[in-house]
């Protein structure tokens, strides 16, 4: 396995090289039509986050679904899951919840795991298809990530969870997160929420996410989900995957905005990370994309956070009877752990705080 994923890496550098440091020639209009309703990015509330597409890697279920787990602490403690959702056919894993702090509705995405055959191939499965959304003509997606958030138990099983709690607590803000292949399932989630359930105060923050479709999807995504955030690390090889082409700018992948990059600047032995705001293109060229995305390393922490499983497992879970009368499981084997939600828990707080778009 360790030789397959090595020739793996490889393929993916050669593209890179062939592809790295040209700029794809879009329409002004694609590039600069949202440059004025961009969001303003909020350090704290990613901070806060990146704790959250950090948790969603452990695999022990009970320690998960209790929020006990080594990573259920810190900036994330008090938060209260009300449904995680395993879908072992396809080696996918997310939890929705509601975060006091926050005001909000929280949704995270697993990223791909180490040793997951299945993950690998959705990740290097390029073809683009048409999105079938209202009032997108045009827009083409990245055929594996979007399948794994519409094809799969996980749509049906979050959109079911916001229902529930917006049932006990009211109407809450949607934050949305997720590494890696789970950014791209939370962008995902994020425009389907916003399109096709008319959801308001949708916010979206991922971290290493890959592209996930062509210009014009991505100009249909800055208007659709204006308070979407990527964020990329240093040389980390993910942000430049599907690679896109100057000579086919029509199929070409192609990032929506708004990019925050985080590099290092070393002046004599101090080393200091910055957090560079990038243009309106969501494809910067003094950003992510001025480096060469070679670094596996780079993709597997963000913020001080680890993004990957705590033991190199293929798609494994561990659970223990603590929790089996919560959950459901369909003929594949896939399961859907539901709290059962009686009574509202949570105090609005009318203050601003962290979860509003302030600097």
């Amino acid at each position: 396995m360790g030789r397959r994923r090595w020739m793996i890496v490889e393929v993916i550098a050669f593209l890179l090289v062939l592809s790295c440091g040209r700029d794809l020639n879009i329409k002004e209009k694609y590039r600069n039509k949202h440059k004025d309703h961009l969001p303003v990015y909020n350090h704290t509330l990613a901070t806060i986050l990146v704790e959250y597409a950090s948790a969603v890697y452990i695999s022990d279920l009970t320690e998960l679904f209790t929020w006990s787990c080594s990573r259920c602490d810190g900036l994330t403690k008090g938060f209260e899951i009300t449904d995680l959702i395993v879908d072992i056919q396809h080696c996918l894993q997310g939890f929705v919840g509601v975060a006091k702090d926050l005001n909000a509705i929280v949704i995270a995405f697993r990223g791909t795991q180490e040793h997951s055959i299945q993950n690998w191939v959705e990740d290097l499965y390029w073809k683009q298809l048409d999105l079938n959304y209202p009032g997108m003509p045009d827009a083409m997606v990245h055929h594996g990530f979007y399948s794994a958030y519409h094809n799969t138990t996980v749509r049906p099983a979050v959109l079911s969870a916001i229902k529930r709690s917006k049932d006990n607590y009211g109407e809450l803000d949607i934050m949305v997160t997720g590494h890696s292949m789970g950014g791209a399932m939370a962008a995902f989630c994020g425009i389907d929420l916003v399109v096709n359930h008319e959801a308001n105060n949708v916010q979206v923050i991922t971290f290493g996410q890959p592209r996930i479709g062509n210009a014009i999807f991505a100009s249909y995504y800055s208007e659709l989900v204006p308070n979407a955030i990527r964020v990329t690390n240093d040389h980390d090889i993910v942000p430049h995957l599907p690679p896109y082409f100057f000579h086919f700018p029509q199929k070409t992948y192609h990032h929506f905005p708004r990019e925050v990059w985080l590099y290092n600047i070393g002046l004599g032995s101090l080393i200091y990370k910055v957090e560079k705001i990038c243009d309106s293109s969501g494809e910067d060229p003094n950003c992510s994309r001025s480096v060469l995305g070679d670094s596996i390393s780079d993709h597997l922490v963000y913020l001080g956070a680890e993004m990957m499983g705590e033991t190199w497992r293929s798609c494994g879970i561990v659970m223990n009877s603590r929790i089996n009368e919560y959950g459901t499981t369909d003929v594949q084997g896939n399961i859907v752990f539901s709290k059962h939600l009686t009574s509202p828990v949570l105090k609005l707080n009318t203050e601003v705080g962290v979860g509003s778009n302030q600097a």
